[in-house]
C-alpha cells in the first residue's frame, strides 16, 4: 500500500479568530489603563514583533534561569511526560511563541506514536505563523492547526474540542502572569474544552529569595529595561504616541506576602504626553508608576490548592536539578 506524503503547506492552517465587538483593542486598553489610578498597561502587549524578538533575547541572559529550567525538565523528563496520559495524543498549546521547548515533547510523541496534531494559541501573529512554519518544515508527521487569537477568545469559540486524548500546555510561567483569580478563570476555561482524563500542562516559577527573583526580571545588561520599555515604543509607533523613553525607567520588586515578582515603569520627571490616536494628554508627575506585569511564584502548596480551585487534580510535578522551576501534569476527573 503506498502512503501520501503531504507537503508542508497541506499540513499547517493558520486560523485568526474575529474578535467579539466587546473586546478591548490596543488603543482601548491603553487609554482606560492610562487613566486608571494608578495608571497600568496589560502585559499581553509585550509580544509585537519587537518584543518577542526582546524576550527571546531575555532567556539567554544568565539572570533569567526560567528557561533553562523548563527546559532541563522537558529534556530530562520529556519522555515520561508525554507518556503519562497515554497515546496517542494531541498537544494544545497556550501562547506558544517560537515553541523552541515544544520540539523537546513533539520529538518525544513522534518516538511513540505514527502522527501528532499540535493547536498551537499565540496573539503575535507573525511569530506563530513562522514558529508553525517551521515546524511542519522540519516534522513531516506532524499536523499544525494554529490560532492567531487571544486565549479566551479560542475557547469561547469552542475550536479546542478534540475527539482524541489531549494534552494542553501552558508553560513558560505564563500562568503567573495573571492575577489569582484570572489564572483560575483562565484554566477552568481550558479544562472545560477538554475531556474526562485529558490533561493541561503548566509551568510555574517556584518561590526562592527575593535577589534571585528580582534579578531575573531587573538584569544589570538592560534587555529586560528594553522589553518593558518596549510598550511605550509601541504605543509611539502604533497610536502615535510622544514617549520619550528616557523619561521612565524599569522597576520590579518581589513581594513575599503575595509571592509576586511586579514590574513598573517610573517616570523620573512630571510631564505630560501626547497620544494622538486616542486624543489624549497624560500627565505623569514624577515617581509615578505604570504597572505592566505582574510575575507570581508558586509553592507545592498553591499548585495543590490551583488544581482544587479549578476541578482538576494535580497529577505529578517534575522540577529541575536545582528545584527552581516545577512543571505539573493537571488532570480532569469529572
Amino acid at each position: 500500500m503506498s502512503t501520501v506524503t503531504l507537503s508542508p503547506a497541506q499540513r499547517l492552517e493558520i486560523v485568526s479568530l474575529r474578535e467579539p465587538h466587546s473586546t478591548p483593542t490596543f488603543a482601548d486598553d491603553v487609554r482606560s489603563g492610562l487613566s486608571a489610578v494608578p495608571k497600568r498597561l496589560p502585559s499581553k502587549y509585550f509580544y509585537d514583533e519587537l518584543g518577542s524578538a526582546l524576550f527571546d533575547a531575555i532567556t539567554l541572559l544568565p539572570e533569567y534561569y526560567l528557561t533553562r529550567a523548563e527546559t532541563e525538565i522537558l529534556r530530562d523528563c520529556g519522555w515520561e511526560i508525554v507518556r503519562a496520559l497515554g497515546n496517542p495524543v494531541e498537544f494544545i498549546e497556550l501562547g506558544s511563541g517560537s515553541a523552541i521547548k515544544t520540539r523537546i515533547l513533539i520529538e518525544e510523541a513522534l518516538r511513540v506514536q505514527r502522527t501528532l496534531r499540535y493547536s498551537p494559541i499565540d496573539i503575535s501573529t507573525e511569530a506563530l505563523r513562522s514558529s508553525a512554519l517551521s515546524l511542519v518544515e522540519r516534522y513531516s508527521a506532524l499536523t499544525i492547526t494554529a490560532y492567531a487569537a487571544d486565549y479566551f477568545s479560542v475557547l469561547r469559540d469552542g475550536a479546542l474540542k478534540r475527539p482524541g486524548r489531549v494534552l494542553a500546555m501552558f508553560m513558560g510561567s505564563n500562568i503567573g502572569n495573571y492575577e489569582p483569580e484570572q489564572a483560575r478563570e483562565l484554566l477552568r476555561a481550558v479544562a472545560s474544552s477538554l475531556k474526562k482524563s485529558d490533561g493541561i500542562l503548566v509551568g510555574m516559577d517556584l518561590k526562592k529569595e527575593p535577589r534571585v527573583l528580582e534579578r531575573a526580571y531587573d538584569d544589570p545588561t538592560g534587555v529586560t529595561a528594553a522589553f518593558n520599555k518596549n510598550l511605550l515604543a509601541r504605543i509611539n509607533r502604533e497610536l502615535d504616541g510622544e514617549f520619550d523613553l528616557d523619561d521612565f525607567r524599569h522597576i520590579a520588586t518581589y513581594d513575599a506576602r503575595s509571592g509576586c515578582v511586579r514590574s513598573y515603569l517610573q517616570a523620573e520627571r512630571s510631564h505630560s504626553v501626547r497620544i494622538a490616536a486616542i486624543d489624549a494628554n497624560v500627565e505623569f508627575i514624577k515617581g509615578e508608576r505604570i504597572h505592566t506585569e505582574s510575575s507570581y511564584k508558586f509553592s507545592e502548596a498553591d499548585i495543590a490548592s490551583l488544581a482544587a480551585a479549578c476541578g482538576l487534580k494535580a497529577e505529578r510535578s517534575w522540577t529541575d536539578a536545582r528545584k527552581r522551576f516545577s512543571v505539573t501534569l493537571f488532570v480532569r476527573t469529572d
